[in-house]
């Protein structure tokens, strides 16, 4: 299957992303991972024909335009970002589908905004990490320190695709085409090399996170369906049994655990998509 590239303007800012699917389709938009792009979704869509999915490059990754300075990147402005987003593709009610932190924006966007969103898939998140309420002054140290030293450090300039490509495979147990797929779609052309196009203030520390009492109001206030999907063993920082727990609290939710890494959806995208596929057949008014 091909995917058609695509550019909104969102208050000024270029959002691009990547259509794939059957036009006319269920709407389904689709929200990547921390330094990932719209490419994570592209094995997943090969697999899901009969669905209109827009992939896009969250503000700061891929080929959309970085925040401006004066604009932190916060979980608030993530929502208001999503709703945008589909706003300008003119849909008024879609399918949520995110992985990782896609995952967590797209649980908050279905708790705050539950009409617009007519049933969430959550790969590898289910609402933010969370924190302590005692780590609350450490965390917003440690954010301003780094930011404070950020204009003066230096991208790191790749010689050639192979070398970021290793980087993603050894960080986060990729395949090399899935890692191939991130990586083409996430660097940009310099002098002397490559290097990544996100925008470096999306690796400062985050400043305030929500206690996991708060995340936990989040998902119990998602009404629309919603797949939970975990890969398995659990992630370090979402382990068992807090990632499970979350899961119970939603009001119609269903959880499905299969062996894989926290990329489930890339390297093993037909058995992801098979879930999916059960889970939308069971929607209302979907077939």
């Amino acid at each position: 299957m091909s995917a058609t590239r695509f550019e909104l303007q969102i208050d000024g800012q270029r959002v691009a992303g990547l259509r794939a699917g059957k036009p006319g389709g269920l709407k389904v938009l689709a929200l990547h991972g921390w330094l990932d792009n719209a490419a994570s979704f592209l094995p997943l869509a090969e697999h899901l024909p009969t669905l209109d999915i827009a992939m896009v490059d969250l503000p700061g990754h891929g080929f959309s335009d970085h925040l401006q300075l004066t604009t932190p990147y916060t979980t608030p402005l993530a929502i208001v970002q999503t709703l945008a987003i589909a706003d300008a593709l003119g849909w008024e009610r879609f399918v949520l589908l995110g992985h990782s932190m896609g995952a967590a924006i797209a649980s908050l966007v279905a708790a705050v905004a539950g009409e617009r969103v007519q049933a969430l898939v959550s790969i590898e998140a289910l609402g933010g990490l969370a924190a302590p309420a005692n780590e609350t002054v450490q965390r917003l140290r440690t954010h301003v320190d780094t930011a404070m030293k950020l204009e003066t450090k230096q991208l790191r300039v790749f010689p050639d695709l192979a070398a970021p490509v290793r980087a993603r495979m050894m960080v986060n147990q990729l395949s090399e085409a899935s890692a191939r797929l991130l990586v083409e779609r996430g660097v940009k052309e310099v002098d002397g090399g490559w290097t990544w196009r996100s925008d470096p203030r999306l690796m400062l520390p985050t400043a305030v996170r929500m206690t996991e009492d708060q995340v936990c109001d989040v998902v119990s206030a998602i009404r629309c369906p919603v797949q939970v999907i975990y890969a398995t063993p659990a992630q370090p920082y979402f382990p068992e049994p807090e990632r499970s727990q979350r899961a119970a609290l939603l009001p119609d939710g269903r959880l499905h655990t299969l062996p894989g890494h926290h990329h489930v959806h890339m390297d093993d995208p037909e058995a992801v998509a098979e879930i999916i596929r059960r889970f939308i057949s069971t929607l209302p008014d979907t077939g």
